[in-house]
């Protein structure tokens, strides 16, 4: 017996009797009903998975308005229901209408009962086919929605910032590619990530790739996808970044890390907005908006030969420079106050604040490694914190670029200190990889920090 529900509409009691007698072995459970205006009370009729529906209910008329018409209601109401069409009529014009409005097949009476099951058995496998479709759909719609949740936000008041915000909200309504360039920890992917939700694409996925991440022999592989048996490790067919993102936006980041050879193959993909999988010699159309980011000079690269000018003149049709903190006015101590906020409510630290002196000392200091190095240096300071006032010291600043020590460090402790802040920015805040780094255990980076705040 399968596990459906199937609903049976006829005017003919003894047709629904025969009907029922038939089916009640067949499937879990069976529905009849001799007047079709009831189809209007079923509140539940989406839970139904075929509907045998008889296309005649008034005496003397045969012209199949009245199934066609209930067809349209079942299809409005439960577009995913299978409806099978049953008339003791076979004018082929009126089953080819049927099938043109939504139904899934028909059956004539009197029906072969062999050849009726035979047809509900096909219909019931649509409808499982078509529910199956649907929840992935729904788990597709849920997965975009998940990946696009930017858990980070632009903070600042600056007009440079608002400049380059103001810039982005213009560009984002279209599809042209961008390049976005900046110091390292500037905030390029936000940015992109802006443009993307800002953009007639924010329903669908957005994708960022590192560029500088990909070995050379696994560029095409990523990027384009690959067939199974293309080489060694290919166990399996893989879809590559370029088809993951189309419909949606494809970040592609430090792109001015990629060679000459792998710079050729990006540029006839986004030349001929198709990409070829490595094994395979079938084409697959994209569709894409590309944004790049680089803190490359990448015209300078053009020069030197490094970098191809037409890749770059593809790229770079709106180009967008993300301002280094050091010039975003007003900025440093709105995204200190943003960033304390924060780790003080994931440390369980509330109450934490930062004093005058403190915030002079933010103020004054060149920021080398902009936003994510203030992210870095207030989670630090939250971390190690004792009191409830964050003052001068508990803020580890390189005093290499620091406005008060230009000269470098001049005794063995001012050494140290940059070495750690250098390890830490190098791995961007990871306290075990940093005392990896140094040669040194989590707990001796913790307790040299201690000693040199205090």
């Amino acid at each position: 017996m399968l596990d459906a529900k199937i609903l049976v509409v006829d005017d003919n009691k003894s047709v629904l009797s025969a009907l029922e007698i038939l089916l009640q072995f067949e499937y879990k459970k069976v529905v009849t009903l001799s007047n079709p205006n009831q189809i209007s009370s079923f509140a539940d009729l989406k839970d139904f998975d075929i509907v045998l529906l008889d296309m005649n209910f008034s005496a003397g008329v045969n012209t199949g308005n009245e199934g066609l018409y209930w067809l349209r209601e079942i299809k409005k109401r439960a577009p995913q229901i299978s409806v099978i069409t049953m008339t003791a009529y076979g004018a082929i014009d009126l089953a080819v209408q049927a099938l043109k409005e939504g139904a899934t097949d028909f059956v004539l009476k009197p029906w072969n009962n062999d050849k009726l099951l035979a047809t509900l058995q096909s219909a019931f496998e649509l409808r499982k086919s078509r529910k199956e479709v649907l929840q992935l759909k729904q788990k597709e719609t849920s997965l975009k929605q998940l990946l696009n949740q930017n858990k980070n936000f632009i903070v600042g008041n600056s007009k440079t910032l608002h400049s380059v915000l103001g810039l982005v909200a213009k560009v984002a309504k279209t599809d042209v590619n961008v390049l976005v360039t900046g110091e390292n920890g500037t905030g390029k992917e936000l940015i992109a990530r802006e443009l993307h939700n800002l953009s007639t694409r924010n329903k669908e996925v957005f994708i960022s790739v590192d560029m500088g991440s990909i070995s050379e022999n696994l560029f095409e592989s990523e990027l384009f996808g690959h067939m199974k048996g293309a080489f060694t490790d290919a166990k399996d067919e893989r879809v590559g970044k370029f088809e993951a993102a189309s419909g949606g936006t494809l970040f592609l980041d430090e792109i001015g890390n990629l060679s000459l050879q792998a710079q050729s193959k990006l540029l006839s993909a986004i030349q001929n907005k198709t990409v070829v999988r490595v094994g395979s010699n079938k084409p697959i159309p994209v569709d894409i908006r590309l944004i790049c980011a680089t803190n490359c000079n990448l015209e300078t690269m053009v020069a030197d030969g490094l970098f191809r000018e037409d890749l770059l003149y593809r790229i770079n049709t709106i180009y967008i420079e993300v301002p280094p903190l050091r010039d975003r006015e007003g900025d440093i101590l709105v995204l200190a106050d943003f960033y304390l906020n924060k780790f003080t409510l994931k440390y369980g630290k509330q109450g934490l604040r930062i004093n005058q002196s403190a915030q002079e000392k933010l103020m004054t200091y060149s920021w080398p490694g902009n936003v994510r190095e203030l992210l870095h240096t207030i989670e630090r300071a939250v971390i190690l914190s004792e009191g409830n006032v964050l003052k001068p010291a508990d803020f580890l600043l390189s005093p290499k670029s620091s406005t008060l020590s230009d000269s470098g460090p001049s005794t063995l402790e001012e050494m140290e200190l940059l070495m750690i802040t250098n390890a830490l920015n190098h791995n961007n805040g990871n306290y075990s990889a940093a005392a990896e780094q140094l040669g040194i255990s989590r707990q001796t980076l913790y307790n040299k920090l201690k000693k040199i705040d205090n």
